[in-house]
């Protein structure tokens, strides 16, 4: 199992690098694109679609990426865009971790579908804005999330149940602890001092959220990291709540060794387009 993971993560590198690093930004929203057909395809078949539905999902993933593309034309949407993507997020995720899988199964099909596709897709608008601002930029977010992953990980692992009795979501994914949320938040506030710290000797192409939230003052770039790092939990809790209610393990085995797509977006679902918020606030 290890040696698949580690060449299928090899794969996907020698796919995501090349794009991420080309001069054009174009490159990397081709292969973003992509990823979000993929998990257009994914959501529709967790959401008891047919395959048939599921591929026309893929389709009007890719159709509403490419006109997104055409209109933004490499400029910023305005604030108000992204307020409202967190503003959902923050009703929706709240609503849906309160409620359980029983209530998002009682939602219509065409409600599910329409939310998972507006999801997916302002998660492409935003991850293509980010590396329009920049590779440093891109790289600061994204890394944000795979460092809050990494620390609950082995934090979960080392101190588990010896902090706190009662597990973070039980009824929603077993394995998660407070005491894993707790070490996701310490990596990633030692991640953003370190970031900082770095961008002050060396000169790359663009500023990281870190510094642009350090320029507003501690205490805001404190609240803002805390806020990130809480939002990729929910949307690695969202994506399991959907699982469960779907009655699957992973999203699909599109990657082998790590799942589906989702799997490997569903923390950057949320966390995308509220780093495009507190950037442009």
């Amino acid at each position: 199992m290890l040696r698949q993971r580690v060449i299928t993560a090899l794969l996907l590198l020698a796919v995501l690098l090349p794009a991420v690093f080309y001069p054009q930004p174009l490159a990397f929203a081709v292969v973003a694109t992509l990823l979000i057909a993929a998990g257009g395809w994914e959501w529709a078949r967790l959401n008891q679609f047919g395959n048939f539905e599921a591929l026309v999902t893929g389709v009007v993933c890719v159709a509403v990426c490419t006109v997104l593309l055409y209109f933004s034309d490499g400029d910023m949407p305005v604030a108000g865009l992204w307020l409202a993507v967190a503003a959902l997020w923050v009703l929706g995720g709240s609503w849906l971790l309160a409620r359980g899988a029983a209530s998002w199964i009682s939602l219509p099909k065409p409600v599910r579908w329409s939310a998972g596709v507006a999801c997916l897709c302002a998660a492409w608008l935003a991850v293509t804005q980010a590396r329009v601002i920049g590779i440093n930029f891109l790289f600061s977010v994204m890394v944000l999330v795979w460092v809050a992953d990494i620390a609950a990980y082995f934090s979960g692992r080392l101190l588990g149940g010896k902090l706190f009795a009662r597990k973070l979501a039980p009824t929603i994914s077993p394995g998660k602890t407070w005491e894993g949320v707790l070490g996701g938040l310490f990596g990633v506030a030692l991640c953003a001092l370190l970031w900082i710290l770095v961008e002050q000797r060396v000169r790359l192409d663009s500023v990281s959220i870190y510094s642009r939230l350090w320029q507003r003052g501690a205490l805001v770039t404190a609240v803002a990291i805390v806020w990130m790092a809480a939002w990729s939990v929910v949307g690695d809790l969202v994506e399991s709540l959907i699982k469960r209610s779907a009655g699957v393990k992973d999203s699909s085995n599109l990657l082998p060794g790590h799942g589906g797509v989702l799997d490997r977006l569903d923390a950057l679902l949320p966390v995308l387009p509220m780093a495009m918020m507190l950037q442009s606030l």
